[in-house]
């Protein structure tokens, strides 16, 4: 069953994801670096949202897993986003907070992403217990 719809977006949450860690330029403020992309909390909340995804996906049979493991993943790109928004805002000026737009917004798509996904999910457990009752 990894030919579903929820399977396709948290697969594009995953890209996303990668994306962000490959992409996501260091960002600094004269000579201190504000936030890297090697930092254990930034590093650590990216590639733990990815292995949530990725056990989402492997748990295609338990769909009440899949629920809850999203909803992790989706509690760990609140945390990322916040540590972003934290560090964004501890910045002087203006123009060093622009250029980072994009790093801010890719967590917030794959909130959007992992969100239609987990509705699937919910619509398939709907469907198993609509036809439970028939029997």
């Amino acid at each position: 069953m990894l030919q579903r719809i929820q399977t396709i977006y948290m697969t594009i949450a995953i890209l996303l994801m990668g994306v962000l860690y490959l992409w996501f330029p260091a960002l600094t403020d004269g000579d201190t670096v504000i936030i890297d992309r090697n930092e254990p909390l930034v590093f650590g909340v990216i590639f733990g949202a990815m292995a949530f995804i990725v056990l989402a996906i492997l748990s295609f049979k338990k769909r009440q897993l899949q629920f809850v493991l999203n909803r992790l993943s989706i509690i760990l790109n609140f945390v990322l986003l916040g540590v972003f928004v934290y560090r964004a805002l501890s910045i002087s000026g203006e123009t060093l907070v622009s250029e980072k737009g994009i790093g801010v917004l890719i967590p917030i798509i794959s909130i959007v992403f992992l969100v239609m996904a987990n509705k699937a999910i919910k619509r398939d457990e709907d469907l198993v217990k609509s036809v439970d009752r028939l029997r």
